[in-house]
């Protein structure tokens, strides 16, 4: 039997029982199946072109803290509360220091409080561009603030989004307004009719179909604990444990494409996620989007495997701590990522391994992919050589993250003879590493002129710091209404 204690409801331990699942896990999938078709619901009952963004905004938060008191009974109000103290304190200190607990919650409160103290306490020449995109010019309500944090779509599994991309989505002006990934700059789309997010979501959840098979079908099979199995550490040959590591690994990751793409397709059900049409005109559903599995599965770089796992994690990293740390940021970004994770030991194991292979990883490939870059045949060899290694390396890094405790972690590195580590450490002593250019963008004054225009538009909107949400979201239906009217 599948039952285990919850502090959320019991009233899906039959269905819990039936399929072999803690109650937990049951509760997860359940909301999150309901919280796609209250999406769906959202979207076409309560769009912002038929009512006002402040029903939007106590809709989605209400439904968000019924999701979190299902699956996690009163310990949800930690949920509202937390997030109602934290919004004080950003009043009072200038939103500076901000902690919690709730990871995905950590996230936006830390993400909105940077945003607000760029946008209200920093000039613009101290910012770069992607910070002045992001700033935020006047200080949220209470409930744009709860909705933010709290909102269906995002409470249970995220992803993280930015306050401007989640405000600009409840005002109706997202279709109307697409931003280019190079300047920041905004651009009226008033020609194209509103684009259905259907087909997106149709693909993402045909992916959680395949993912969750995968996992529930394979994954259970090639357990990661394996690779400290005392038979298997004593008969198997090194062939044999390098390519055991690699697939049990790959078979542990379904379960986070599942849960990522699910929660995007969730956001996009709702109209969540627009980013514009690509060179063929096709509309864009990757503004939130947390993973791309080809690019995961194909990596050919450390790099390149951290880029496209937990993007809006990764991200949030780069804007809240590496843009802004002084002194050694590649480290002080792998410690806070251990510390957001949890207490586990097992996590400071896997980032502190991290940090070691990045650096290692930065330094081969600044001293020797140059050449190899031509011809084609020797490229296509480094890149077979470099996803070996890449594969490897990842699945050696992140087997404590599995595991979780001190001792069954050493109990594998010490199968291994700690090669990897050493091998790291021997490239960062012998090989030179190229400092970072954090910030010296070339394009930086261009960037910096185009900003300006897009900053003074938000200064009108919020010249009322304190203003109610409704004042705000009235002028938005009244545009959105005149765009409605125009394509009819």
């Amino acid at each position: 039997m599948a039952t285990t204690s919850t502090t959320g409801s019991t009233l899906l331990q039959p269905l819990s029982n039936a399929v072999q699942l803690p109650i937990d896990q049951v509760n997860f999938v359940v909301c999150q199946l309901f919280a796609l078709l209250a999406a769906v619901w959202f979207r076409t009952y309560l769009h912002s072109s038929k009512t006002s963004c402040f029903i939007r905004h106590v809709v989605a938060t209400l439904l968000g803290l019924y999701l979190a008191l299902f699956c996690f009974g009163w310990y949800a109000l930690h949920f509202l509360v937390q997030s109602g103290i934290s919004y004080c304190i950003m009043i009072i200190i200038g939103v500076e220091n901000m902690h919690n607990p709730m990871m995905i919650i950590t996230q936006k409160i830390t993400s909105l409080a940077y945003e607000i103290h760029d946008g209200m306490f920093r000039k613009d020449e101290e910012l770069t561009a992607s910070q002045r995109g992001l700033a935020v010019r006047r200080m949220p309500s209470l409930l744009e603030y709860l909705s933010y944090n709290c909102n269906f779509m995002g409470i249970l599994a995220g992803p993280l989004c930015s306050y401007k991309d989640y405000i600009t989505f409840i005002e109706g002006r997202s279709y109307h307004m697409t931003r280019s990934g190079e300047n920041g700059k905004e651009e009226i789309q008033n020609e194209r009719a509103e684009p259905s997010p259907n087909v997106a979501v149709i693909q993402k959840l045909l992916v959680c179909g395949l993912s969750l098979l995968f996992h529930l079908t394979i994954s259970n099979t090639l357990p990661v604990e394996y690779n400290i199995d005392e038979n298997f550490q004593a008969t198997a040959s090194w062939p044999t444990k390098v390519i055991y590591l690699y697939v049990s690994l790959l078979a542990a990751r379904p379960k986070y494409y599942f849960a990522w793409t699910l929660a995007d397709a969730i956001n996009n059900a709702a109209g969540f996620g627009f980013r514009g049409y690509d060179e063929n005109g096709t509309a864009r559903w990757d503004l939130i989007s947390n993973l791309r599995i080809q690019q995961i599965e194909m990596s050919t770089s450390f790099k390149m495997f951290l880029d496209n796992w937990n993007i809006q994690t990764a991200l949030w990293l780069k804007r809240v701590c590496y843009e802004r740390a002084s002194l050694s940021p590649t480290i002080q970004t792998f410690v806070l990522s251990a510390i957001w994770h949890g207490v586990y030991p097992g996590y400071y194991l896997t980032f502190l391994t991290g940090v070691v292979m990045t650096l290692a990883a930065r330094a081969m490939r600044n001293n020797f992919r140059h050449y190899f870059i031509k011809p084609p045949q020797l490229k296509l060899l480094y890149d077979v050589i470099t996803w070996i290694v890449t594969q490897v390396a990842i699945s050696y890094t992140v087997v404590p993250f599995v595991l979780l405790s001190v001792k069954p972690s050493f109990m594998f590195y010490s199968s291994w003879f700690y090669g990897l580590h050493i091998a790291g450490i021997l490239v960062l002593l012998l090989l030179p590493v190229k400092k970072s250019q954090r910030g010296k963008n070339t394009q930086e004054n261009v960037q910096l002129a185009r900003s300006k225009k897009f900053d003074e538009r938000e200064n009108s909107l919020g010249q009322n710091s304190f203003s109610t949400t409704n004042n705000v979201c009235n002028q938005n239906q009244e545009i959105a209404s005149r765009h409605s009217s125009l394509k009819q």
